[in-house]
């Protein structure tokens, strides 16, 4: 249930993640965080976790990251809570992300390292989710993505030029991966070795049902599987949403708001020269000469470009002033005194010499106001549409806090819906046989990320601009079934559990007779039961590597064991117990495969470079000076695996 989290946290970079600003603009640089460490000399000592150069981390800081890492990677496993967050090494990897960030911060400052505001502005102003409907930067989405995460222009600069700074230093050590060949060979031997061995059988059912259980027995079998038996979470939510369909009588355009835009894109409408240019840009003036007589012989223009591996781009239909706003103004005077088929350039452009094509000349007629009004009416009325639902969650937002759920929806008109108790994946307990609904699946993610007393939240739904209302109803504990309704699936366990634990008795006993020397066939027909028959087993170790997640267990134990071994493996389900015979070891040889010793040079590389940028962050942390509250990050930690409050001992 966990290997997608840990894959996450054993990242080369410490297992961090893009949070709130970063999370949402897409800019997935290393090590971020909303975090802003404090000086020590503020902070009551007891509330210090770490101590890093001049700034602290507190451990209320430590306790809103770790609950936001929780909700980020509830993204990918929409059941994770907080205790199994813990539990598989969330906590750690959340606390050295933080240290690492506030000694990178101030490493890179002792160093001299600047990021410029002009570089900054180009990073926030380039994210997609911020252009507006002429596909530019908005200062409007941007301010209401500030308002949604709950941070002001100032706290994003930071973290935007915090992460550049961390980048800058850890580029370098991450992509020193060159290993030599005479390092890499043991590893490539090891790829190609081989094993062969036996697998045997003691399935749980072939063990004796034995009697039926106590209520005694079944008591104490259930209290100490509890969680068997524990249901999730649920949460009921309350929620209105509103879609361009709701808006599409006030989405219709005027023929004021169409006449407008009619006059504000005259230019296209009226009669004009359409020329499709292909163009190349080329680095230098001899490459360009020779590109160009290429093209002027006969040569294709996209033929020749690709021979000199550049890629050719093609504008089609375009204007003149549209060309010269992408190029250059002497760049569309040329192409667009050219004739077709003729060849422009090489002219010089920022980046290089332009050679360009002229492939198609037409004629555009000029269209009048009632030829162009379907045109308009298509385009205008998604763009009023996306205005009039981004004014309506604008107004919303604003509302929070001030207005109640019910009196947003009574204002607004709108219908409000009341889920039954669902989990976080959107499964109703009560009813299992329903399929979640996927519209749902936005609504319970901010549900899920609320406290109880919350106020409501907007939440979007689509690309197309709709959003929902939502506000947390109730919250239904994680707890276990009653051992009254579940009586039977009870029993059922127990016996199953008695049966496995009669299995393993028989199969320890068949591994400890191996072990000393009876061939396992005989071995196995000692013991009286009817067992499936053994199965050879032969495979190479190349097989673990290339996809372990597919590897049967079975063969990857048969890797770990000596020759002339036996063990014993749980099965899946508790079906029983695997028996496994190592009988031989092939060793493998690498000498003169270079393509397996490259593979290998290239997986120890990636290896060896985190292995630097992990040891780098450790020579930063000593750098700075780090001092950790050992006694208060353990008691946080107890309190987030419910084990104990943050304020005891």
């Amino acid at each position: 249930m966990m290997s997608f989290f840990r894959r996450m946290i054993r990242h080369p970079l410490g297992g961090a993640v893009a949070l709130g600003f970063v999370g949402l603009l897409g800019l997935a640089f290393v090590l971020s965080d909303n975090t802003a460490s404090t000086t020590g000399a503020s902070v009551n000592a007891a509330d210090v976790a770490v101590k890093v150069g001049n700034k602290t981390i507190t451990i209320s800081e430590l306790r809103a990251a770790v609950a936001r890492d929780v909700d980020t990677y509830r993204q990918q496993q929409p059941t994770l809570d907080t205790q199994q967050f813990v539990a598989g090494g969330g906590y750690e990897a959340t606390l050295e992300r933080l240290i690492d960030s506030t000694a990178f911060r101030q490493f890179a400052q002792k160093q001299g390292m600047v990021v410029s505001k002009r570089a900054v502005d180009g990073l926030i102003a380039s994210q997609p989710g911020l252009a507006g409907l002429d596909g530019k930067f908005s200062q409007e989405k941007y301010e209401q993505v500030l308002r949604q995460i709950g941070m002001t222009d100032a706290e994003v600069r930071l973290q935007t030029t915090d992460q550049v700074l961390t980048r800058q230093l850890l580029l370098s050590p991450i992509q020193a991966k060159q290993v030599p060949a005479g390092l890499a060979m043991p590893y490539a031997n090891l790829l190609l070795e081989k094993r062969s061995g036996q697998i045997g059988f003691i399935p749980a059912a072939a063990m004796p049902t034995g009697a039926a259980p106590t209520d005694a027995e079944l008591a104490t079998y259930y209290a100490r599987n509890l969680g068997k038996y524990r249901l999730p979470e649920r949460r009921v939510v309350r929620y209105a949403t509103l879609s361009p369909a709701s808006l599409a009588a006030q989405a219709t355009p005027s023929d004021a708001e169409i006449a407008a835009a009619y006059k504000a894109q005259a230019q296209k409408f009226a009669a004009a020269e359409l020329r499709t240019i292909v163009q190349v840009v080329v680095g230098d003036q001899a490459s360009a000469n020779a590109l160009a007589a290429k093209v002027r012989g006969g040569t294709s223009i996209e033929q020749a470009a690709r021979a000199a591996g550049l890629e050719p781009a093609t504008i089609t239909d375009t204007q003149k002033a549209a060309f010269a706003g992408q190029s250059s103004q002497e760049i569309a005077n040329a192409a667009f005194a050219a004739k077709t088929g003729d060849v422009v350039g090489p002219i010089r452009a920022p980046l290089g010499f332009v050679v360009a094509k002229v492939t198609s000349v037409r004629t555009q007629a000029a269209k009048s106001l009632a030829e162009a009004t379907p045109e308009l009416k298509a385009s205008l009325a998604p763009q009023k549409t996306t205005a009039l639902l981004t004014e309506k969650r604008n107004a919303f937002d604003d509302a929070l806090g001030k207005t109640s759920f019910d009196g947003l929806v009574t204002k607004n008109q709108l219908t409000a819906q009341t889920t039954p108790a669902l989990t976080a994946t959107g499964q109703d307990i009560q009813t299992p046989t329903a399929k979640p609904d996927p519209a749902l699946t936005p609504i319970l993610a901010a549900a899920f990320a609320a406290s109880p007393g919350d106020q409501p939240q907007t939440v979007p739904l689509g690309e197309d601009g709709s959003f929902a209302l939502v506000t947390l109803d109730k919250v239904l504990p994680a707890a276990p079934r009653p051992l009254a309704q579940i009586r039977d699936t009870v029993v059922r366990d127990f016996q199953l559990d008695r049966a496995q634990r009669a299995a393993r008795d028989v199969a320890a006993k068949v591994v400890a007779a191996a072990n000393g020397g009876t061939a396992l066939p005989q071995a196995l027909s000692a013991t009286g039961l009817k067992l499936p028959p053994l199965q050879p087993v032969t495979g190479p170790r190349a097989a673990l590597i290339g996809n372990p997640q597919r590897v049967p267990p079975p063969l990857a134990l048969m890797f770990a064991m000596p020759a002339k071994t036996t063990k014993l493996l749980e099965a899946p389900d508790k079906s029983g117990w695997v028996i496994v015979h190592l009988d031989s070891i092939t060793p493998g040889n690498a000498q003169g495969n270079a393509k397996v010793i490259a593979g290998t040079q290239s997986d120890i590389g990636n290896v060896v470079g985190r292995e630097y940028v992990a040891q780098f962050g450790k020579a930063v942390q000593n750098a700075i000076g780090t001092t950790r509250n050992a006694k208060a990050i353990a008691s946080l930690k107890a309190e987030l695996l419910g084990l104990a409050s943050a304020d005891q001992p």
